[in-house]
């Protein structure tokens, strides 16, 4: 079994008081990527928000979340991004008017002001995963393709270095091909030891990529298990993935 980066135990999210997620429990280990997939509604961006600490001000969490083995309970976004963990959210809030090379130069501001050597040292990194964005990092990330916006949103994120990568939502409004392509980086972001936590509607694709899934359907998991049993579920088959048999 790989190191666990991420540990959600009996995780709880309210708004005001209606419960949007309900005890869910989720492990991420190192070099792996567990998928969260579920229709609109299902909570899912709410998982992620909560897990990285950015849930609104009328929303609150309880139960445990653990980085590393650190809890995080009462840790600010900040001092998580410090810590190792990094989230491209479904908005993609990229800063339009700046280039493709400043946007990515702000995903390392916390290792610059932290005073660390090659503070900027991911970006060849990203721009060998990325070739697109090296050809582009001069011009204004407002007129990029949805594509290579979710490139640099992606690229951006590992400035930052982290151990735990999340994912929300990443082939949203994207052609198949680009999908396709976006979901070909994510592979080989696992072969560095990054851990990925994938929020997706688009089931199909991330069932492919995965190692484990959870299936979340009003904010309570229906199902969970290695993604390739997942994908051959009679239920996910019917409700996500069409009539056609996924690909073993």
């Amino acid at each position: 079994m790989t190191e666990p980066i991420l540990e959600v135990r009996n995780l709880h999210v309210a708004y005001g008081k209606v419960e949007a997620v309900h005890g869910i429990d989720l492990t991420v280990g190192a070099g792996q990527i567990v998928t969260v997939i579920g229709p609109n509604g299902a909570g899912k961006s709410t998982l992620l928000n909560a897990i990285a600490g950015a849930l609104p001000t009328i929303g609150s969490a309880r139960g445990t979340v653990l980085l590393d083995g650190r809890d995080l309970a009462g840790v600010p976004i900040e001092a998580r991004v410090a810590r190792g963990m990094s989230l491209v959210p479904e908005k993609r809030e990229l800063f339009a008017s700046m280039t493709v090379e400043d946007n990515l130069l702000l995903g390392s501001y916390r290792r610059y002001r932290a005073r660390e050597a090659g503070y900027d040292d991911q970006r060849e990194v990203v721009y060998d995963l990325f070739p697109r964005l090296r050809e582009r990092r001069r011009q204004a990330a407002g007129t990029l393709s949805g594509g290579e916006r979710q490139m640099l949103a992606v690229g951006r994120a590992l400035m930052a270095k982290p151990r735990l990568l999340m994912l929300d939502e990443p082939s949203l409004g994207l052609a198949p091909l680009i999908t396709k392509e976006i979901y070909q980086i994510i592979v080989r972001l696992r072969q560095t030891g990054v851990a990925i936590l994938l929020v997706e509607q688009n089931a199909r694709a991330a069932l492919q990529v995965a190692d484990q899934a959870t299936v979340l359907e009003l904010g309570e998991v229906v199902l969970s298990g290695p993604a390739a049993e997942v994908a051959h579920d009679q239920r996910v088959v019917d409700t996500y993935l069409g009539l056609a048999r996924p690909r073993t």
